[in-house]
């Protein structure tokens, strides 16, 4: 088990440190950190304050993801999904949300935004080559195999 230590940044005793909602979620869910409620128009995209901080080990990345329910009703989902947040990250962690819907969206203080999954990092050796490896795909991509 890898231990995640968050600060409640001052002035957001209210607002809960991320948790999961079932036994078996997966993401930790967020809420807004907001000083009074903000309206994110269809279109529009703002960056959402959560309250906290977080130091977390080497090994770990944090990413954050929309929640289901927000994007189904509402048309509200997070930009640059899945957002990753560094293990030497300790600023606060912000949400940057869109509304793809078609009416203006109200995210109230304390309301769940989003979820933060959190996921291994392997560390990788990069070299570069002056021939690659050939393999029976080669450079077929963006629908070569015919699946639609």
């Amino acid at each position: 088990m890898y231990q995640v230590l968050f600060k409640r940044l001052e002035g957001n005793e209210d607002i809960a440190i991320p948790r999961k909602m079932s036994e078996w979620a997966a993401g930790f869910d967020l809420q807004a950190a907001v000083g009074e409620p903000v309206v994110l128009e269809p279109g529009e995209r703002k960056l959402i304050p959560t309250g906290f901080a977080m130091a977390m080990p080497s090994e770990l990345e944090a990413q954050i993801r929309p929640r289901s329910g927000l994007a189904y009703k509402h048309g509200i989902t997070c930009l640059n999904s899945p957002g990753t947040i560094d293990a030497d990250y300790r600023g606060e962690v912000k949400v940057l949300l869109v509304n793809l819907g078609q009416e203006p969206f109200v995210i109230t203080r304390g309301e769940r935004i989003a979820q933060m999954v959190f996921q291994l990092v392997p560390q990788v050796a990069i070299d570069e080559a002056g021939e690659l490896p050939d393999t029976s795909r080669g450079a077929g991509g963006f629908g070569h195999t015919g699946v639609k």
